[in-house]
């Protein structure tokens, strides 16, 4: 199946279901100015400990390379997610797997995800210099296409049961990552969502 990260995890229940439903990473966003912030590391911890050993956690940041790196270390991450105007020389050094986000506005994003070292992963995401992720808005798929061409990248913004299938056709990802598509309300996984996403995920693929 697809690979399928489901980000803005903040309790180790929606963490265990995602999971469980076949996610192959989870996602907790440490930037504090998101209403999916996990500011607790102790939390942090807990949801990290309670996920299948085969199921790795990213850390999402804006612009907080030091930190980070510390929280990575701290929290037991497998990779850290670049969302804010990190340069590529500040994230080179990174201890753990870097995701670099884009932000697809328009056609200019085919030259910052090529800008972006081999070493590093690519998410697209739509641009909001306020929220930076977790919008619910769909990118330019066109664009999208066209830069996993190139490389393989993270396909996001606005995916839901109702569009994933289309957007995967479209673009052919690496992997998807899933935020607002399957939430109750923010930093609250929906389980019917959640399953109705896998559902749709495995219908298609076989």
């Amino acid at each position: 199946m697809t690979r399928v990260k489901i980000c803005g995890i903040t309790t180790p229940e929606d963490g265990v279901l995602a999971a469980e439903l076949g996610a192959s990473a989870i996602g907790l966003v440490f930037w504090p100015q998101s209403p999916r912030a996990v500011v607790d590391l102790s939390r942090a911890k807990e949801i990290v400990a309670a996920l299948p050993a085969f199921v790795p956690a990213v850390g999402v940041f804006v612009n907080q390379q030091d930190e980070a790196q510390r929280i990575a270390s701290e929290v037991g991450l497998a990779a850290v997610q670049f969302h804010g105007d990190e340069s590529p020389d500040s994230y080179a050094n990174c201890s753990v797997r870097v995701i670099k986000a884009v932000a697809v506005r328009d056609e200019r994003a085919i030259a910052d995800a090529a800008a972006v070292p081999a070493a590093a992963h690519v998410l697209l995401d739509a641009h909001d210099p306020i929220k930076r992720g977790g919008t619910g808005r769909t990118i330019d798929w066109s664009v999208a296409a066209t830069i996993a061409r190139q490389r393989p990248v993270i396909l996001s913004g606005g995916l839901n049961a109702d569009n994933v299938v289309e957007a995967i056709e479209k673009v052919h990802p690496y992997a998807i990552d899933v935020s607002s598509g399957v939430e109750l309300a923010p930093g609250k996984k929906d389980p019917q969502k959640l399953e109705a996403l896998f559902d749709i995920l495995r219908h298609w693929e076989h």
